[in-house]
């Protein structure tokens, strides 16, 4: 895997993945940059968010279970001096679907973030790791 980032101008800069995609990230205002795009933080965050709601459908389905919709909000506290890493992660996923059973759910968002989430198990760390379910049963 790899990724190269380039500085564009202010404080904003491009990474071109290894799969051939763009993805724009700027900084603060108060730290140089225009607002245009994530912060780099934010993109780990959302990463983060991204390969475990992957796992979690990724389980469900192969579980042969009906899930409808998957969403994961995640809440960060960082450290108050450099470097401001991630000290706590509350994850809050939002799953629906018809028959799904709750404890089928917990169990892929436990499989997830034990075994399969690279970035959420990198992110653990150095971060306090909570996952909060909410199900949602569809007609």
């Amino acid at each position: 895997m790899e990724c190269t980032v380039k500085w564009m101008d202010g404080m904003s800069f491009i990474a071109e993945t290894g799969s051939g995609h763009l993805v724009a990230m700027d900084g603060a205002p108060e730290a140089g940059g225009r607002n245009l795009a994530p912060r780099p933080m934010e993109m780990m965050l959302a990463g983060a968010g991204g390969c475990t709601a992957f796992d979690v459908v990724m389980i469900l389905k192969r579980g042969r279970q009906d899930v409808q919709g998957c969403a994961v909000r995640l809440e960060a506290e960082r450290a108050d001096t450099d470097p401001k890493v991630f000290t706590r992660i509350r994850f809050v996923y939002t799953v629906s679907g018809r028959k799904l059973k709750r404890e089928t759910v917990e169990r892929a968002i436990h499989l997830s973030a034990e075994k399969y989430c690279s970035a959420s198990i990198m992110l653990a760390k150095t971060a306090e790791i909570v996952h909060e379910l909410e199900l949602i049963e569809l007609d």
